[in-house]
Parts: C-alpha cells; sequence; structure tokens
C-alpha cells in the first residue's frame, strides 16, 4: 500500500478510473428530459418518461443508477418542438397560386417507439416537414383564397392537424398545433387581379343586399299602408260626421301652412261650405 502511495501516476490512474466508473453508473437526469436505456443496441427501460398533466418535481426526474460501460442513455426531449415548413406555392380552387408559410408543434410521448423508428428527434422533424406541405396543398387546394380569411379557416387547420398527427402517431409524437404564418398572394399582376375579383364580389353582394332591403322596405310600407288604411276605414265608418271632420282639418293644413311657398289670399264667404267646420257642428 506504501509503495503505491509513493506513485503519484497511479493514484491519478486509479482516480481516474474511479471517476470514469461513477460517471458511467450515476446518471441525473432533468426534468426536461426522457430516456432510453439501450444496452447492447436492444432498448430495455425508459427513464422520465413522459405523462399528460403530470406535475413538475412529481417526475421520474432526479438520479438513477445504471450498469456501467453496457447501458447507454438516448436522451429525447419532453418539451413541444417545433417543425418549420419551407415556403410552398399552393393552388386554390379559384385558381390562385398562394405562397404559404406554416408549421407545426409536436411532442413526443412514447420515446421508444420514437427510437425504434427514427432513432432522435431531428429524424421527426425531418419526417413530418414534407407530410406537413402535402397536408397543406392537399388541403388548401379543395378551398378558395377567401376562405383563408373567414372562420372557415379554423376548419382547415383542424384538418390538417388529424391529418399530420396520424403520420406522427408512427414515430411516437402527437401534434400540439399547426399554424399558417403567412399565406400570400404573388407579387404583381396576380394580386391586383385577385383583388379586382374580391372588390367586385363585395359590390355585387353589397347590391343585392340592398336591393333585399330595398323589397322588404316596400312590403313592410304596404302593409302599413293597408292596415292604416283598414283602420281609417272602420273608424269612418263608425262614424260619418268625424270622417267629414278629419278631411276638413287635412284640407286646411295644406290651405293654410305656412311651409307653403308665395303667399296666397284666399276670399271666402262666411257661409262658403269649406269653412263650415269652424262653426261648429249643428
Amino acid at each position: 500500500m506504501r509503495g503505491i502511495l509513493r506513485q503519484p501516476i497511479a493514484i491519478a490512474l486509479i482516480a481516474l478510473f474511479l471517476l470514469i466508473l461513477v460517471g458511467s453508473t450515476v446518471t441525473i437526469v432533468p426534468e426536461t428530459r426522457q430516456g432510453v436505456i439501450v444496452r447492447f443496441g436492444d432498448p430495455k427501460d425508459i427513464i422520465n418518461r413522459y405523462q399528460p398533466n403530470e406535475t413538475f418535481g412529481n417526475t421520474g426526474a432526479g438520479i438513477i443508477w445504471r450498469w456501467p460501460f453496457i447501458d447507454q442513455i438516448v436522451w429525447i426531449d419532453k418539451r413541444v418542438l417545433s417543425v418549420e415548413m419551407e415556403r410552398q406555392q399552393v393552388l386554390s380552387t379559384d385558381q390562385l397560386r398562394l405562397q404559404v408559410d406554416a408549421f407545426a408543434r409536436y411532442r413526443i410521448v412514447d420515446p421508444l417507439r420514437m427510437y425504434i423508428a427514427a432513432g432522435n428527434e431531428e429524424r421527426v422533424s425531418d419526417a413530418l416537414r414534407p407530410i406537413l406541405g402535402s397536408a397543406l396543398r392537399n388541403e388548401l387546394g379543395k378551398r378558395p383564397f377567401a376562405a383563408l380569411l373567414s372562420p372557415e379557416r379554423g376548419q382547415v387547420m383542424q384538418n390538417i392537424e388529424a391529418g399530420l398527427d396520424r403520420v406522427a402517431r408512427q414515430y411516437g409524437a402527437e401534434i400540439v398545433d399547426v399554424r399558417i404564418k403567412r399565406a400570400d398572394l404573388p407579387d404583381g399582376t396576380p394580386l391586383e387581379s385577385a383583388f379586382t375579383r374580391m372588390r367586385t364580389a363585395r359590390e355585387q353582394e353589397a347590391l343585392t343586399i340592398r336591393a333585399q332591403g330595398a323589397k322588404q322596405a316596400q312590403i313592410i310600407r304596404a302593409e302599413a299602408d293597408a292596415n292604416a288604411a283598414r283602420i281609417y276605414a272602420e273608424s269612418f265608418g263608425k262614424d260619418p260626421s268625424f270622417y267629414d271632420f278629419y278631411r276638413a282639418m287635412q284640407s286646411y293644413r295644406y290651405t293654410f301652412s305656412p311651409d307653403r311657398t308665395g303667399q296666397t289670399n284666399i276670399i271666402l264667404s262666411p257661409n262658403n261650405e269649406f269653412l263650415q267646420q269652424f262653426q261648429g257642428r249643428k
């Protein structure tokens, strides 16, 4: 023992070996990662696996033990990951070419399936990226450009998300969300012609609404006039003298109205029939 202590090189080698042994035996699992323990290329166990609605601090993170020099750990992120789609051109049903930028967010929920199917997270993203582009082209190609500016856009995104999620499940992932960042028309004549068509369609729609409103107004006015005529007829039939009085008041309002342009002198006999309402009922 004293001989070994007198050889510092041997002490350093032993310390280095013990350090490597401890490092190969003890592993600290972070909260944000899950892992697959692989032994001679064969997956044996899952550590700190993702669980829905898990509470931070109550997961499988912490210190674990493994067989030194035999077990290897493939680390997989538990957080939400993102895959960006390169800008693509999509042809809508109204023959408009759209420049679309989109992205999808996903999470690895089955690390064992992900390891077997892809090996690592980068390959999962590489596999989902063309599927996202294909799903966008297929879904947007079924609808006009105006659908992206209406509430129908929500249904479009749900359909794309559902189709992409079916593929992601094969890689042990689930799609959290799919979003279109931009959907623009190419600059120049296509953009101007699209704006012209949209403006023309809105003007035609406005004319249709105005015509329907005018029609409804005429119907309501005619019904109101008919009801008024019926009420007047019923009232006048019950009291003919009241009808004479009412008609005389209307005639006086028109004849003696101060709003009439110019001045007119009217000379009538006191016994004139036109002025009999001023004499009171007999």
